[in-house]
């Protein structure tokens, strides 16, 4: 009992340590210190509070026909001398309210966002380590296959990918797995990126004394990638992956916007902007005006962010 009580202090003062070091560091000192880093990760956790308590916030479920009111549509903000209460941003076509449309819409969106990043890093990590320390053959054949694939224009590879997925399942399937097609269709255009960074990291790396070190001692290679040269070179991923997710938000956007993405009973930021721009020019500003600057607010926030991370872990310039 007193050993474990020890055992679990011990562990206890080294995450404190960890804490504390994190907490003292260049990073966050610069982070603390650069209003457009604070402004734009302020703005990113309010975008993201508001869209995870959207069942909360909005007062409509936009995704539950029995909610939408068709003599409630077309109402202009509430703000206007015909707006009524309590649609804040007005309502759309099918008495939406535009509103909870957007804090849902933005949970969509960020979610699709986030993990076709995480799964895009993921998929390039593994190839990039695989390609930079075994090298040879392999090393040529997991470059050209990026060469295929960034030959081929990226939307047209996310709209095919789309398609294939689409055609292969069953109707009654296709809107309740159309997010994680969407995620497929960006990771698969979005890893070579990542898989060429790590690369030319791991190359650089397998040739250090750690790793020939860990040779002598018949390391296994799958331990001497994950655990040795893995952590050496996640820096710059994290700042290619921060700067893609406004991409990958973006190429969500675009196929919903195209009619690829999400269905209009369960919209995204990017359905809501197709949904409006055939009313725009009637009158309905509204209906695309808002989910348009949310968007653009997000894509701006995390650009801004990914901008500051890769200027404040750049050596070069402290």
């Amino acid at each position: 009992m007193l050993t474990e009580k020890l055992t679990a202090g011990k562990a206890d003062a080294a995450r404190s340590s960890r804490l504390k070091t994190f907490l003292d560091s260049d990073l966050v000192y610069d982070f603390l210190h650069s209003p457009v880093a604070l402004i734009s990760a302020l703005v990113l956790v309010a975008i993201a509070m508001s869209a995870a308590l959207a069942p909360l916030l909005s007062p409509q479920n936009p995704y539950d026909l029995t909610q939408l009111y068709l003599d409630k549509a077309e109402l202009p903000p509430i703000w206007t001398a015909d707006g009524e209460a309590p649609y804040l941003l007005g309502t759309d076509v099918q008495g939406r309210d535009i509103f909870s449309a957007i804090l849902y819409g933005s949970r969509i969106s960020l979610m699709i966002g986030f993990a076709g990043v995480i799964m895009a890093a993921t998929i390039g990590v593994l190839v990039g380590l695989i390609a930079g320390y075994i090298g040879g053959w392999i090393d040529n054949f997991l470059m050209r296959v990026g060469d295929l694939v960034l030959s081929i224009p990226t939307l047209l590879v996310a709209i095919l990918v789309s398609a294939i997925f689409r055609h292969l399942l069953p109707i009654s399937l296709r809107d309740a797995f159309t997010p994680a097609i969407l995620i497929i269709s960006i990771s698969i255009t979005s890893w070579v990126q990542y898989a060429r960074l790590v690369r030319a990291s791991a190359m650089v790396e397998a040739r250090k004394e750690y790793v020939l070190a860990a040779r002598v001692l018949r390391v296994s290679s799958a331990r001497i990638m994950l655990s040795h040269i893995l952590p050496n070179v996640m820096t710059p991923v994290l700042v290619t992956a921060t700067l893609n997710l406004g991409l990958a938000i973006l190429a969500e956007a675009t196929l919903s916007f195209l009619g690829v993405g999400m269905p209009a009973t369960q919209p995204s930021l990017g359905t809501l902007i197709r949904i409006g721009n055939q009313y725009f020019f009637s009158g309905s500003w509204w209906v695309v005006l808002f989910p348009a600057l949310q968007l653009s607010l997000i894509i701006l926030a995390v650009n801004l962010l990914g901008d500051w991370l890769r200027d404040a872990l750049n050596p070069k310039l402290h």
